[in-house]
């Protein structure tokens, strides 16, 4: 027994539970909440239930455990009421301290999360305390309670005994019903201040005879992100790993981190955009241990904090930044735009989901980096705007942008989009369903339809409702037959119409069978027999080429402004893909707005 005694006595604790806080006065900033609650003691105003809510790592269940103690502390002479101040000596104060106190229940609602649990808690709260003075239920990460779960708590928790009180922790404080939050006063932990989590670890270290530098310390600080228990158990393995003092340098390859001052480096050759040096850093860093998804986190932090640093030149006082980072990290945010930064953080985020499900992480990394450095060439809009209205007019005819172009819906000009022949080049001018609005064909003109003339012999009542060659466009098109109405508007130069009879002169892309297809069409949609006749002269413009003179018209004129033929002249294989006029733009946003409301209801006038 004697040498398990001894065992456990001198059993290393790690340092997050030796440094745990034992009273109010050890949390590290909670400074609000210690205030708050020191006056509800001192008042005698004791809520009947709390909920603690932060991040990990920042002292909720600790702080349960002070303020239990606090409830339940007689003092070392026995006879002390509820206090902020826990002896830490009497038999209730250790007892809590060690986790043995009967009538203190620790419940962990991860693992039990069902309403049977919490019926034993509502069956036990009649009973009075054995020992103390309350009876305290501290239930942890309590938002993994089911609903049953909660809404059997609900009436005991709104109406306890006296003798009851329940404590709350959780990180996900919006996950509690509000029906819950109601009846708890209710504490937001925040996180730790870099300037406290130092000065914390600092004076662990020092108690522990442990040697670490100030710089070693800060990249603790920051890799804890606001987390005290992080820090120490951060703090805990640096120690260890050390042999001596601790040095940055240590820590950094504990934590799988590259050098600071290199990611520096890497930043600005990527901003320069230099991108063989960049990959060649990037490189060495990685056969120096770095993760290649850590480089990249760093990039993001860096580029996160020097677009801080450019709106607010106070974020640059930062304690966890060595001094050598904030002087490069302040002139950079005065010689960088904040587009390009911009621009560098979504570029990053994306390349972060790329490393993270890329099967090798380093040529994920690589290609990242390869494509910031190919966008920090590239100029700003304004910058391009700029240099293009510089850009002399060249001295010959026009680029012609609109001539063999691809057709699609996109507005200004598109590079690399190089002439199309063939193919879909000559759609459809209008979608399935869409009213046309072609001309109709005057009796004037080579290729016109002949006037509304009927057949010879009797009127045919059918037939006349076809008095043009467009109104057969529009019922082929209501019948929604793609590909007709496609070689229709390309491949057919109308000679002669009249209802029931047409004459064409097919394109050389016309199909062999499109008067007996279209003929077949017409009769089995109007009902009447149609004569489609081949012929070999007197055929006009196709629709297309009707309906496309007008737009090549438009980019030809557009073609001819300055500012696009200095960037035709910049992007030698641009092509004009559509022209929009403010008109076009404000009718768009006329159709797309959501209709005025004249008269607002009132509930109160509704029957």
């Amino acid at each position: 027994m004697s040498q398990h005694g001894d065992t456990e006595q001198t059993a290393y604790k790690v340092l997050a539970r030796k440094y745990r806080p034992e009273t109010f006065a050890d949390l590290v900033g909670q400074d609000a909440m210690v205030r708050t609650l020191k006056n509800a003691f001192a008042a005698d105003r004791i809520a009947q239930a709390f909920i603690m809510t932060g991040i990990r790592g920042t002292g909720k269940t600790t702080t349960a455990r002070i303020i239990a103690k606090g409830m339940n502390c007689i003092g070392v002479d026995g006879t002390s009421g509820p206090t902020t101040e826990p002896c830490g000596q009497c038999e209730h104060c250790t007892a809590i301290m060690e986790g043995r106190h009967v009538d203190v229940m620790e419940m962990d609602a991860a693992s039990r999360t069902g309403v049977g649990d919490i019926r034993e808690i509502i069956d036990s709260v009649h009973y009075r305390a054995a020992s103390a003075r309350y009876k305290i239920y501290i239930i942890d990460e309590v938002h993994m309670l089911s609903n049953n779960a909660f809404n059997a708590l609900l009436k005991t928790l709104e109406e306890p005994p006296e003798h009851v009180k329940f404590i709350f922790a959780t990180t996900e404080i919006r996950k509690v019903p509000v029906t819950v939050l109601s009846r708890c006063q209710r504490f937001d932990l925040r996180r730790i201040e870099p300037e406290d989590q130092i000065g914390l670890l600092r004076k662990i270290a020092d108690s522990e005879g442990g040697e670490i530098t100030d710089e070693a310390l800060a990249l603790i600080t920051r890799a804890a992100e606001g987390s005290a228990r992080d820090a120490t158990s951060l703090l805990d393995q640096a120690i260890s790993h050390g042999a001596g003092e601790t040095t940055a340098d240590q820590v950094r390859a504990m934590l799988g981190l590259a050098d600071r001052g290199r990611v520096m480096d890497l930043f600005e050759m990527i901003m320069r955009g230099d991108a063989a040096a960049a990959l060649t850093e990037l490189g060495s860093q990685y056969a120096d241990g770095a993760d290649p998804m850590a480089v990249l986190r760093d990039l993001a932090e860096i580029t996160h904090w020097i677009s801080v640093v450019k709106i607010t030149p106070d974020a640059a006082n930062d304690p966890t930044v060595s001094p050598d980072e904030r002087a490069r990290g302040t002139d950079l945010a005065e010689r960088l735009g904040m587009r390009a930064m911009t621009r560098m953080w979504q570029m990053l985020l994306k390349a972060l989901d790329e490393v993270a499900a890329a099967p090798n992480a380093m040529m994920a990394a690589e290609m990242a980096v390869i494509r910031l450095t190919h966008v920090a060439e590239l100029p700003s809009p304004e910058d391009l705007v700029r240099k293009l209205q510089n850009t002399p007019r060249p001295d010959g005819p026009a680029p012609q942008g609109g001539s063999g172009g691809s057709s699609g819906g996109g507005a200004g000009t598109h590079n690399n989009a190089p002439a199309q022949t063939g193919g879909y080049a000559s759609g459809p001018a209008h979608p399935i369903g869409r009213p046309s609005h072609t001309p109709a064909m005057s009796s004037s003109g080579a290729g016109a339809g002949a006037p509304t003339a009927m057949l010879a012999g009797e009127p045919n009542a059918a037939l006349a409702r076809y008095p043009t060659f467009d109104h057969v466009i529009d019922l082929i098109r209501a019948n929604r037959d793609a590909k007709l109405l496609i070689e229709v508007e390309t491949t057919l130069r109308l000679a002669s119409y009249r209802p029931g009879q047409i004459e064409f002169v097919p394109t050389d892309r016309a199909p062999a069978d499109l008067s007996q297809r279209l003929g077949q069409c017409l009769q089995r949609w109007t009902g009447n027999r149609w004569a489609v006749i081949l012929v070999n002269e007197g055929g006009g413009e196709t629709i297309a080429e009707r309906r496309d003179a007008k737009e090549n018209a438009i980019k030809a004129e557009a073609a001819a402004h300055p500012l696009v033929q200095a960037v035709l002249l910049a992007f030698p294989k641009a092509r004009i893909t559509d022209v929009r006029t403010p008109a076009d733009i404000a009718a768009t946003a006329q159709a797309e707005a959501l209709p005025e409301v004249e008269d607002e209801w009132d509930p109160f006038e509704a029957d």
